[in-house]
């Protein structure tokens, strides 16, 4: 990748007003949308409420009219930009449909970056986060199944297993064990600074979409499930955001926040295969180019630092949407009874000490019950089973697995049982060999 977009010919930031027709595009076809378009649909959308929202904290911290003058003025159009990639959602995807879609965003996103990062203490963050948010697949496709009747595979298209992972039960933690380590940002790559700006938005437009719509279904035990998944991608937001080196000044954030819009929007622009997508993408790249080199400008006027320092001399791939199956596999298989330490790193559930501090939060929250608990035992009562989609080999790990990676402290009292896991496998095989 040789492409230096901070030598690259963009759109002047005067010529990208555009028409309310021109914004408000018309929707995909959920029918017909490839599921990577839709992924990198959401993404987006992720991605500009988090350049929108930074720039309003920055401009709060500001004093410099000049300065205002230009956050002022891009931040409208990063504003428009989030309007046409959310606008593309259709009115007749329920909430459901498009929330296994951010949960397919969260997996296979988190999944080629762990890959494609070279910070090993990063890399075992995105693992640890990518086992919960698979687990939360999971559960939501059980909803999305038996609420609207839909194959979870309509939306993921056979490119993304579902199939329990750690509990999500167990996710909740004292939320200070979610801090990490920050990166040096004098030492950290470009690859990794864009790899965690880029997770902290889909993850936190993750949380503002479930905090926004989870309440909408009369099923009080749905709305129940996008509470709990809801408080677990606050603690993602908190642990991937921790990783940000605190040091950077707001110049140096805002040339970052620039270079991850050029990045991600490059990135979907070669790998859209929807023409009508495809242009969106190469339009707002365009967009973004122009407003990198301006915060370039202020970055080396402020700074009196060359922004390469910073961002590197070419462009880097944070976004790749391409199936993951065999990676995610193996992490479900050897990570699944990881949990967080005290110390800002990783252990295992038989290495966890008595006061661990998030037994007293798994406690409480649980008390009564886990909705992401519950949907199962709704599923095992309507059906005799839980809905997988995964090959006959992973599949038949299924209780393993969950006696690898459930807690045997702090259970909700309707926790699925390793026993009550084999007795569905069983009821499952019975229906296959019927058919």
């Amino acid at each position: 990748m040789t492409l230096n977009p901070l030598k690259e010919k963009g759109i002047p930031v005067e010529k990208q007003l555009r028409s309310w027709h021109e914004i408000a595009r018309k929707p995909f076809n959920k029918t017909e949308i490839d599921c990577y378009s839709r992924t990198r649909q959401i993404l987006m959308n992720g991605i500009e409420v988090e350049a929108w929202n930074f720039k309003h904290n920055f401009s709060r911290n500001c004093t410099d009219t000049e300065v205002n003058k230009f956050i002022a003025q891009t931040r409208r159009i990063e504003d428009m930009q989030q309007t046409t990639v959310n606008w593309l959602t259709p009115a007749d995807q329920s909430v459901l449909e498009t929330t296994l879609g951010y949960e397919q965003v969260a997996v296979d996103l988190t999944a080629w970056m762990a890959q494609n990062e070279p910070d090993p203490y990063v890399k075992e963050t995105f693992d640890f986060g990518l086992l919960e948010d698979f687990d939360h697949l999971y559960r939501y496709s059980q909803w999305a199944y038996f609420e609207h009747g839909i194959s979870p595979n309509d939306i993921v298209q056979g490119q993304t297993d579902i199939m329990l992972s750690r509990p999500t039960q167990n996710h909740h933690n004292d939320n200070r064990l979610r801090l990490r380590k920050p990166y040096d940002k004098a030492a950290a790559a470009p690859q990794t600074k864009v790899n965690i700006y880029t997770l902290v938005a889909g993850e936190q437009q993750t949380h503002n979409y479930y905090a926004e719509h989870g309440m909408e279904y009369g099923n009080q035990c749905i709305r129940e499930t996008y509470a709990e998944i809801k408080d677990v991608e606050e603690e993602h937001v908190s642990m991937y955001e921790s990783l940000i080196d605190p040091t950077e000044s707001w110049f140096e954030k805002l040339l970052l926040h620039e270079f991850v819009e050029v990045c991600t929007y490059y990135n979907c622009m070669v790998d859209e295969e929807n023409e009508r997508l495809k242009k969106i993408w190469q339009m707002f790249m365009e967009y973004e180019i122009g407003h990198l080199q301006i915060a370039a400008e202020l970055f080396k006027k402020h700074e009196k630092r060359d922004p390469e320092e910073v961002i590197g001399t070419q462009i880097v791939l944070p976004c790749r949407f391409v199936s993951q199956k065999p990676y995610v596999t193996n992490i479900l298989e050897n990570e699944i009874h990881k949990r967080l330490d005290t110390e800002m790193g990783y252990t295992t559930i038989d290495k966890l000490p008595e006061n661990w501090p998030s037994y007293d939060v798994q406690k409480k929250v649980g008390e009564e019950g886990s909705p992401t608990e519950m949907v199962i035992q709704v599923m095992a009562a309507a059906k005799g089973r839980d809905l997988v989609v995964a090959d006959k080999k992973l599949k038949k790990k299924e209780a393993e697995l969950l006696q690898k990676g459930l807690e045997p402290e702090a259970q909700a009292p309707d926790t699925v049982s390793v026993e009550q896991m084999t007795e569905m496998m069983a009821e499952e095989e019975i229906e296959h060999e019927c058919d």
